[in-house]
């Protein structure tokens, strides 16, 4: 082989340091994977070696092998009994391939570091009392603790599908179902009554649950969570009692605090205004389970873990 033409094959394997999987330098194309196989096939000195090396097949590693030698234009290797024997082509080019094997593994390694900065989007879905409540002061201490990690916060009562990727990461009241997410249980939402200090001071403090038949009632409207609970200790209420109706939970602890009525909310809500009071120690309202779910598949994104295990050390001093 004349010196240009080693020359040509020496500057087609340094061209193929691009970015791009498949390389076309000088009309023609390079697949990595070729050169790779002839860097496993000149170390082993055997395609089954250099198939082991690569976890891939003799079949394989021949076809690459051949067609890398096709495309140079040179024979790489004589084929013995013993193995692959290199040629002084081979030998000749051997360096220009380990250093495209060095800038192919810098590709990776500065791929796998940007994956792993803790820096992008992250996208949560909650309901609207702890998205519009709990979470806040949470997102502001993470801002500080991750600060080139922006959040972009799903504000719905419904239950995101994690495996459609409408949401990062959740949180829920119930535990998924799924196999293909991971839930923790980052605490408990307990649950009392609640009212106003102007209502109570016009309308009296009840002391019983049954002297909630006297007082005006908030509840939800197609959630009949709390005639339900009522009718259950034997305390059916009357509709008269229920002054508003709503399943809009904003609009629900607003008129809260406007001093509508009576109404139940989560405790986390009603420390954050002193103006309400917690009622009836003595209700036994089951606190509802809070869980912070991933799907399973994004749990190794460096940036929505860190968001996930914030999430999960700093809600439970919350709650």
């Amino acid at each position: 082989m004349c010196n240009a033409a080693i020359v040509k094959t020496s500057l087609l394997l340094h061209n193929c340091l691009s970015v791009h999987t498949r390389y076309s330098t000088m009309n023609n194309t390079f697949d990595w994977t070729l050169i790779r196989s002839f860097l496993a096939a000149l170390e082993h000195g055997s395609l089954l070696g250099a198939a082991k090396a690569l976890r891939s097949s003799q079949p394989t590693l021949g076809r690459h092998i051949a067609e890398l030698e096709s495309q140079l234009g040179t024979t790489l290797f004589e084929r013995t009994g013993r193995g692959l024997l290199p040629t002084a082509m081979a030998l000749r080019l051997a360096d220009s391939a380990r250093a495209m094997e060095a800038g192919a593994m810098q590709l990776a390694r500065q791929a796998a570091g940007a994956q792993s900065k803790l820096a992008g989007s992250v996208r949560i879905s909650a309901s609207q009392p702890v998205a519009c409540v709990l979470l806040p002061p949470l997102l502001a201490q993470m801002r500080v603790a991750l600060p080139e990690i922006t959040v972009e916060l799903v504000v719905s009562n419904a239950v995101s599908n994690l495996l459609k990727r409408e949401a990062d990461i959740a949180l829920r009241m119930v535990q998924p179902d799924q196999g293909s997410v991971i839930a923790r249980r980052v605490g408990q939402v307990t649950i009392s009554a609640y009212a106003h200090r102007d209502y109570l001071r016009r309308r009296g403090i009840p002391k019983q649950p049954a002297d909630l038949l006297q007082h005006d009632l908030l509840s939800g409207d197609k959630d009949d969570t709390l005639e339900r609970g009522a009718a259950a200790m034997g305390l059916p209420l009357p509709s008269e009692r229920i002054v508003l109706r709503t399943d809009d939970l904003i609009a629900y602890n607003s008129a809260l605090r406007a001093g509508l009525g009576v109404g139940f909310i989560s405790d986390y809500i009603g420390r954050t205004d002193n103006c309400l009071v917690p009622l009836l120690p003595m209700l036994q309202i089951p606190p509802l389970p809070l869980w912070l779910v991933v799907h399973r598949e994004i749990r190794s994104n460096q940036r929505i873990k860190a968001v996930y295990d914030f999430l999960g050390s700093h809600l439970p001093k919350v709650l």
